[in-house]
């Protein structure tokens, strides 16, 4: 099998060709042979490779042969070949337990099909051409093997920063790699630049372990002094190995992070959430009390209360908090936190306190009830009175609209405007969401006031006789007034759409000559008095001209009637001699009945007959007139 010779090419080193030149045994030869071999061929393991001997020039006959030199010098043979012809035969001699066997190609090449650790030896090459002479030469084989994933074990103890020594810090593996790595230290990604020799601020120790597979570990312990600084340091190892052509990759542990002792230097101490940018907490909420030290492991905390230079111990705990549920206004006061840390130095802060203040506000007293009845045009003041810490601001409203501040409202001559609901609102500009309020509503009473709608007639200076109007009166005053009509067919009063008090009542009716002479009065009255106010017509225009017209219309169809009647008589009468036409005076012709008044033929002709003739005279006894 020929190898893939290119591959195992491409990662050779720099090559030295070595030319050997070997005169023959004989006195007087002056034959030579020259080979071409590479000093260096590198591989990775586990993959294939071919050793190169070329003899240079023109031979007709020479012999080939591949030895492994051991460490000692001795040589084994492996393989030979010979040249017949222009073919080389060869065969592999041994191959000394190694599996897979060597194997030798056409070419005279030392196959090796999987690179492995005990190949790494010296291989020469001896070519005896006969009177040309004998020519030999050496190439190394050297094998490269990515070392594992790298591996780090850190301290998993806790670190004093007390100590004044470098204490073990981690453990870095790197195994089975060719040649032996390097291994590299890094703090915050940054490397670290320490000795082998031990000392007090840092150093590492390394460690190279050949495996019974012939591939190489490493490990490296570092050592620190360590800090406060490095309580949030990152740190890592790297494993830089090598690669064919001078060629390097790097593996990197996972980081890591040590866990300190240090101790408290300085403690924070503050109110936590529900508080105010100006410190203030709500009567009734429940507050926390945040206490931290900047030590490590977390130390314990003791919160106390001071009560006239006494500590009042609250609670003591790991984790420094302190919940006071539903606060209350006697709890305000000095309250205090203390780090319980004995390695401390004798110059730290261990304790700190702070103000807490309790905000409340009490409900608001009105120095009037809930109603305050005035009669119109009175004046008045009502006081609004409160208790809160901090001092709450006061301000007044009515109908969302700001009459004032401070705690008392002054209302002067007061109307019917004046009514209604008055609030008093106390707030703390510094507590948001503390606020109260107190309302009282204003009762004005008087006689009633009137205000009445006049309508336009729709013919510009006067109403037409008939026409409809519609006639609106609103009052206000209190009690709440009362509305009459002085015409029937007056709407209950209801509230009016401007409001302010105003009730209104409507009444609609048709305009008459009566009315215009009389008017209509709506009246609103209460305990206090009434008002009244006429509505006035002016002069109303008769309807003659419609009656007129109206009298001509029945005179038009009274004759259209009476033309239809006559029509129908006269189709009734066809065919008889004398229809429509003036009748002869005197007997009916001959084959007619006789008619008479009393008779009971032809009733109905009969009684068209008696129609007809009762607006003219009648022509003789039983004769027929201007029958058409």
């Amino acid at each position: 099998m020929e190898p893939r010779d290119g591959r195992a090419r491409a990662r050779r080193a720099p090559r030295l060709l070595v030319l050997v030149l070997l005169l023959g045994a004989h006195p007087g030869a002056q034959a030579e042979v020259r080979l071409s071999v590479p000093s260096l061929v590198e591989v990775m393991k586990g993959e294939p490779v071919a050793l190169n001997c070329t003899p240079l020039g023109t031979h007709d006959h020479f012999v080939l042969e591949w030895f492994l030199a051991d460490r000692s010098g001795v040589r084994h043979r492996l393989a030979s070949a010979e040249l017949q012809g222009s073919e080389l035969q060869g065969r592999v001699l041994d191959s000394r337990g190694r599996s897979p066997p060597y194997q030798l190609d056409s070419r005279g090449r030392l196959v090796l099909t999987e690179a492995q650790v005990g190949d790494e030896q010296n291989y020469v090459c001896v070519v005896r051409a006969g009177a040309a002479g004998t020519a030999e030469a050496t190439t190394r084989l050297q094998m490269f093997a990515k070392p594992e994933a790298t591996e780090v074990s850190p301290n998993r103890g806790i670190l004093s920063v007390v100590d004044d020594s470098a204490q073990e810090i981690a453990t870095c593996n790197s195994r089975n790699g060719n040649p032996a790595p390097q291994i590299t230290w890094y703090r915050n990604g940054q490397p670290l630049e320490v000795p082998l020799e031990v000392n007090t601020e840092g150093y590492m120790t390394i460690r190279t372990v050949r495996e019974a597979s012939g591939l190489q570990s490493l490990t490296s312990t570092l050592y620190l002094r360590l800090h406060k600084a490095d309580r949030d340091a990152s740190f890592h190892c790297s494993v830089r190995y090598h690669l064919p052509t001078g060629q390097h990759g790097r593996l990197d542990s996972p980081a890591f992070h040590l866990t300190l002792h240090y101790p408290t230097e300085r403690v924070q101490f503050w109110v936590g959430s529900p508080s105010t940018t100006e410190g203030w907490v709500r009567e009734g909420d429940s507050v926390q009390l945040l206490c931290r030290g900047d030590g490590s492991p977390s130390p314990e905390y003791t919160f106390f209360r001071l009560q006239d230079k006494q500590e009042d111990v609250l609670k003591t705990n790991l984790e420094g908090n302190l919940t006071l549920e539903g606060v209350q206004r006697g709890q305000s006061g000095t309250y205090g936190c203390r780090v319980e840390d004995y390695d401390a130095a004798d110059d730290a802060e261990l304790s700190k306190t702070l103000e807490l203040r309790v905000a409340y506000l009490d409900p608001l007293e009105l120095s009037t009830g809930e109603e305050l009845s005035l009669h119109l045009g009175n004046s008045t003041a009502v006081n609004c009175s409160v208790q809160g810490l901090p001092t709450p601001a006061l301000r007044w409203t009515k109908d969302s609209v700001l009459l004032g501040t401070g705690p008392t409202l002054s209302l002067s001559s007061i109307t019917f405007d004046s009514a209604g609901t008055y609030i008093c609102e106390a707030s703390m500009p510094t507590v948001p969401l503390l606020s109260r309020t107190q309302s009282f509503r204003l009762l004005v009473q008087g006689p009633p006031q009137l205000r009445a709608e006049e309508t336009q007639p729709k013919t510009e200076g006067s109403w037409m006789e008939g026409e409809e109007v519609r006639l609106v009166c609103s009052a206000r005053g209190y009690p709440e007034p009362k509305l009459s009509w002085s015409q029937l067919g007056g709407s209950p009063a209801e509230p009016a759409l401007q409001g302010q008090g105003w009730v209104s009542s409507s009444l609609t009716l048709k305009v008459t000559s009566a009315l215009s002479r009389d008017g209509v009065s709506c009246e609103a009255s209460n305990p206090h008095g009434k008002k009244q106010h006429v509505f006035h017509f002016g002069s109303v225009t008769p309807q003659t001209a419609q009656a007129g017209v109206a009298v001509m219309a029945v005179a038009v169809s009274v004759g259209l009637l009476l033309l239809v009647v006559a029509a129908f008589y006269c189709m009734r009468r066809k065919g008889r001699p004398g229809c429509c036409r003036r009748g002869e005076k005197g007997t009916p012709p001959a084959g007619e009945p006789e008619l008479s008044h009393s008779g009971s033929e032809r009733p109905e002709q009969t009684g068209l007959l008696m129609g007809g003739a009762s607006g003219g005279a009648r022509h003789g006894s039983g004769g027929f007139g201007d029958e058409c």
